[in-house]
């Protein structure tokens, strides 16, 4: 079924359509593999990763906004970036975290929420000004 169009002094073939094996194969070594084709080797965890609470959660959206304060680069050996619109809206969803949460956090949690939210808050005027 390779489509053939003669013109002036030239053959022009679609190989797409080739029934061929051997055009088949070329095509496939072009394209890489189908998604047929294409196996996913099963996601392994790390092991290293700390257990899922409320504290490290706080932590975690805290070391977010010191990254978007530009205190650390995004990779080794790159330039930290400062972008205070993401550092506000981290900071504006702990602040809605610690409001949501009242009366069902331990005393520690509390303290830790409303440390975090204090130092951040502090940093942004700082950034701001």
């Amino acid at each position: 079924m390779a489509e053939e169009k003669k013109g002036e002094g030239f053959v022009v073939k679609d190989k797409r359509f080739s029934e061929s094996s051997e055009t088949k194969e070329e095509q496939a070594a072009q394209t890489g593999p189908s998604v047929k084709e294409k196996v996913e080797e099963p996601a392994t965890e790390p092991l290293d990763y700390p257990p899922v609470n409320f504290t490290n959660f706080v932590i975690s959206l805290s070391t977010s906004a010191l990254f978007q304060f530009g205190d650390f680069p995004e990779y080794e050996g790159g330039k930290a970036a400062k972008n205070l619109p993401a550092a506000k809206q981290t900071i504006d969803i702990l602040d809605m975290l610690n409001e949501k949460t009242k009366g069902n956090l331990d005393q520690n949690e509390a303290n830790l929420i409303q440390g975090v939210l204090y130092e951040l808050k502090m940093r942004y005027v700082k950034e701001k000004g």
